[in-house]
């Protein structure tokens, strides 16, 4: 096994070793173990969508239609432009 060699702030090297001296392990296995879980778990790119990142919100608004999501009158005028807006700068740009 090769050895490196890293620089950490001070919060994260006092949580490194809060975090080996509760499990009972080396700092080193410590890091091993957590850069070889989050190589790992990495999502492909363009894996992750909104949605995904979202669903646990969706349905928690209150107030609104039930049949929001497939009623089209709620749709009306989407998509459409709307006129915009004249603002004046003081610079004139």
């Amino acid at each position: 096994m090769r050895t490196i060699s890293l620089k950490l702030p001070d919060d994260l090297l006092a949580q490194l070793a809060k975090t080996a001296k509760a499990r009972r392990v080396t700092r080193s296995s410590l890091v091993r173990e957590s850069l070889e879980k989050a190589l790992h778990e990495q999502p492909r790119a363009g894996a992750v969508s909104c949605y995904d990142l979202a669903r646990d919100l969706a349905g928690t608004v209150k107030g609104l239609p039930r049949d929001l999501a497939h009623n089209p009158k709620y749709m009306e005028g989407f998509g459409r432009r709307r006129k915009a807006l004249a603002f004046s700068t003081p610079g004139g740009w």
